[in-house]
């Protein structure tokens, strides 16, 4: 049997990236599939095609995840449409890096509220179904510069830092009705917005990491994996970081 075999999952940011990653690794471990972006475009038709070659239903909505009142409105769609959702992966993020004397009030927003406020949206959204249900794994996209700040990412640090300690909390809030939270911190990781830095910076970056080298979205998914499924059935208000040793 497959780790996920008749799960349904809800990730967020799943067009692209660590998101795709991550949903198609759920898919092939044979869970249902519904995904969050922004918009409905090119990228959310293939990766609803992606997913349904693993032999399990895939759809993708578009939704803002800022928007409290949209987040509500999908998720009790897609609660509708898949019967219930087993896992919550809360990935969607953005970056807006600069130093704090050059930042705008509206950079510092835009990352809160994509960030933050979006895994609050969907993980109360999704709280009343999984409640009923008595069971449940939420996972939060947290990042090592969440644990150990960045010069020039202080909103994003912020808004990572923010999700760790809104998963330590919300895990002690929800345990109790078997709904298990935890974060993942990921590290340098070659994604499409890593992939844009010159091999001299990419090549810095590895330099700093014992292992000497840039994760995958897969290291990343095959975390997600094991907190999604009954291998981690004792684990909780915990984050793990995936950064090969950046951050020891």
């Amino acid at each position: 049997m497959k780790l996920l075999e008749g799960k349904k999952a809800l990730i967020t940011g799943a067009s692209r990236g660590i998101g795709k990653s991550i949903a198609m690794k759920f898919a092939e471990a044979g869970a249902d599939i519904a995904f969050i972006d922004l918009k409905r475009d090119e990228n959310m038709e293939a990766v609803e095609k992606e997913i349904a070659g693993y032999g399990v239903h895939g759809r993708g909505y578009e939704s803002d995840a800022s928007n409290m009142e949209q987040v509500q409105q999908t998720v009790d769609q897609i609660v509708k449409d898949f019967g219930g959702i087993d896992v919550l992966v809360n990935n969607a993020g953005i970056t807006k890096d600069t130093l704090l004397m050059r930042m705008t009030e509206d950079q510092w927003d835009a990352v809160i509220n994509v960030n933050l406020k979006s895994v609050f949206n969907f993980t109360k959204a999704i709280q009343r179904s999984m409640l009923k249900q008595k069971s449940g794994s939420i996972i939060n996209m947290s990042s090592v510069v969440g644990v150990s700040g960045n010069a020039g990412q202080s909103n994003y640090s912020a808004s990572k830092a923010g999700i760790i300690g809104f998963t330590k909390s919300v895990a002690r809030e929800l345990g109790s009705r078997n709904i298990r939270v935890n974060a993942i911190a990921p590290g340098f990781i070659i994604t499409e917005m890593t992939g844009q830095l010159s091999e001299d910076v990419k090549k810095q970056w590895a330099e700093q990491i014992p292992l000497k080298r840039g994760g995958k979205p897969e290291d990343v998914a095959n975390t997600a994996l094991f907190l999604a499924s009954d291998l981690s059935s004792y684990i909780t208000g915990q984050v793990i970081q995936v950064c090969g040793g950046m951050n020891t």
